[in-house]
């Protein structure tokens, strides 16, 4: 599975220009099969309303799981995620900390010729003691699922500054180690912000995960964040094709359908 980690800015630039279609050319020079986006936007902009939430999906291709955060007079902000995997179920965490920007996860399950995987995609907050309240809140949602004998993958921007440990020392422990690469800012990626966690399930081997920041000339100007793209490969015993049926992809009201070909 291809999956990568964008935070889009709200889709303004390093030369602060408002552009959703250079985002999304950036998205689908990503080639994934998933993509986490933060900071997605549906508010006024000077008397234009554009949903990035459904415009980024449109034009991309992909199917939209929205996850918002945000909910004020000047309209919607929080996460998405999109996909071309099948989508089978939609869950919601919310990680907000009183006194603190509204925080969430959009928490999936999606259908692959290998069984169902588990994936996360999450907008930590800024300071440390907020991080690891939720931290700990995405680590019981996963022990609460009936889910551990499943592969996951958990990917965003966490905003951790250190490379290891941290707020994130909890999650090391609990997935796979993973690589980590700087992706902010786009134009001199020193922080390793986003990351990409996954692991085996139960019964399984750790997954072996090739990640790589995409630097193109159009990321490293359409956000301040770069893109953080993995290959996820899983070694997963027993029937390959089990669960992974192809009307897996059943109508679910929290799924916005691309339009585009």
């Amino acid at each position: 599975m291809v999956v990568a980690t964008y935070n889009v800015h709200a889709c303004v630039g390093v030369d602060r220009r408002y552009d959703p279609d250079r985002v999304a050319a950036v998205i689908r020079e990503l080639d994934a099969d998933i993509v986490a986006l933060q900071e997605v936007s549906a508010r006024d902009r000077r008397g234009t309303m554009i949903d990035e939430f459904v415009y980024l999906a449109k034009v991309t291709g992909f199917d939209a799981v929205p996850g918002p955060c945000l909910i004020d007079r000047r309209g919607i902000f929080g996460n998405v995620l999109l996909t071309r995997r099948p989508v089978k179920a939609v869950r919601r965490i919310d990680l907000s900390i009183p006194g603190r920007e509204p925080r969430g996860a959009i928490d999936v399950d999606v259908a692959t010729v290998g069984g169902d995987v588990r994936v996360i995609a999450t907008h930590l907050g800024l300071r440390p003691a907020e991080r690891r309240q939720q931290v700990a809140n995405l680590l019981k949602a996963l022990d609460a699922a009936e889910s551990d004998c499943r592969p996951s993958i958990l990917l965003g921007d966490l905003n951790e500054w250190r490379r290891r440990g941290g707020s994130l020392q909890p999650l090391e422990t609990n997935f796979d180690p993973t690589p980590v690469s700087s992706t902010f800012p786009s134009w001199c990626p020193v922080l390793s912000l986003d990351r990409i966690f996954a692991s085996g399930g139960n019964g399984n081997a750790g997954p072996s995960v090739a990640a790589q920041v995409h630097r193109s000339r159009g990321a490293r100007v359409a956000s301040d964040h770069l893109p953080l793209r993995a290959v996820i490969t899983w070694d997963v015993a027993g029937d390959v094709a089990k669960g992974a049926t192809r009307d897996a992809a059943a109508t679910c009201p929290t799924l916005v359908r691309s339009e585009a070909a």
